[in-house]
């Protein structure tokens, strides 16, 4: 059986301070829309889905904030976080 590079696990890891980072932008992009009278949660789910920037609010620059977020990052702390490890 031939082995190739798909074969491997790539490690991915993020630097703690950066996952600090995140959960300040998350914070403040959930007051914002939550400020705006929307849903914080459904919100920030569809943009985490979609990518699409339009789900989050320009008011207090949240939609700047957020996609300074690379989704690889986010989707890893926040597993790590809802599983606690």
């Amino acid at each position: 059986m031939r082995k190739d590079a798909s074969d491997k696990t790539i490690v991915f890891s993020i630097p703690n301070n950066r996952e600090e980072s995140v959960r300040t932008i998350l914070t403040t992009v959930y007051r914002s829309l939550e400020q705006k009278g929307y849903n914080p949660i459904n919100q920030m789910v569809g943009y985490i889905l979609s990518e699409d920037p339009t789900y989050i609010t320009t008011h207090n620059n949240a939609r700047s904030l957020i996609s300074k977020i690379d989704r690889d990052d986010l989707l890893e702390i926040l597993l790590k976080s809802y599983l606690d490890v």
